[in-house]
């Protein structure tokens, strides 16, 4: 099973949200110490291009390379083989089924993580969208689609987590943002709308958690690291 393989220093993908790659490194020789995985997104990409996913793998860690590739499938095809040479490890896409076998196709020892439905959406923009099924639903149809695909796993909340687990097996990498401490998982002024604690998470089915802000912006990162940590262990079978 993927949850009692990865190492407790893998299970939280560090999310470098931060617009310049000097302030990206600070986080990581912060966390390196209990964090071994760090997720780059468009941020920090458009900001230092492969130089911080180089540097992060230089030192002997993990990227998940959040781009989210989305274009015809050839372009993404291609966009996929650019980073099969960086030492990447998970490398998220969008798309339709011919895009996800392009992608699928060019992805060598990478593994591809299929966005299902951002955490920032909710129930109410389905309806805005014009969609009649719930979230729930999208994200465990589009789930079950990538896995037949041939992607490795998938992005998404951990409400979904448990229901994915339950009836697409343990095949399924389950990666999930929005991972918020206890105290802040209600709130409602956050922008991300299906959020759950890393434990909760993990419990659910998850196999890694990617946590940003709560851990970036903390006056003592490691404490939170390991108080994450803590409440993983005690999630974990």
């Amino acid at each position: 099973m993927h949850k009692t393989t990865i190492p407790l220093q893998e299970r939280i993908i560090v999310a470098l949200d931060v617009n310049s790659p000097e302030l990206a490194k600070e986080i990581v020789r912060k966390c390196e110490s209990h964090v071994t995985f760090y997720k780059v997104g468009l941020q920090l990409f458009m900001a230092s291009w492969f130089d911080s996913v180089d540097w992060i793998v230089d030192r002997g860690h993990k990227v998940m390379l959040d781009l989210k590739f989305f274009d015809i499938p050839e372009t993404v095809k291609l966009a996929v083989e650019q980073v099969n040479s960086r030492g990447v490890s998970f490398a998220t896409i969008h798309g339709n089924d011919a895009i996800i076998r392009a992608a699928v196709a060019a992805r060598g020892d990478m593994q591809l993580l299929a966005v299902t439905v951002l955490t920032s959406f909710g129930e109410e923009d389905m309806r805005a969208m014009g969609m009649t099924q719930s979230v729930a639903d999208l994200v465990y149809f589009r789930a079950k689609k990538a896995l037949e695909l041939g992607c490795d796993g998938v992005v998404s909340s951990g409400l979904e987590a448990e229901r994915m687990r339950q009836d697409l097996g343990d095949k399924l990498l389950i990666v999930t943002p929005g991972i918020r401490p206890g105290a802040n998982v209600c709130d409602e002024s956050d922008d991300q709308k299906r959020i759950v604690t890393a434990g909760m998470a993990i419990r659910n089915g998850a196999n890694h958690v990617v946590v940003g802000r709560p851990i970036t912006r903390a006056a003592d990162p490691i404490r939170i690291i390991e108080q994450m940590q803590q409440d993983i262990v005690a999630s974990c079978p």
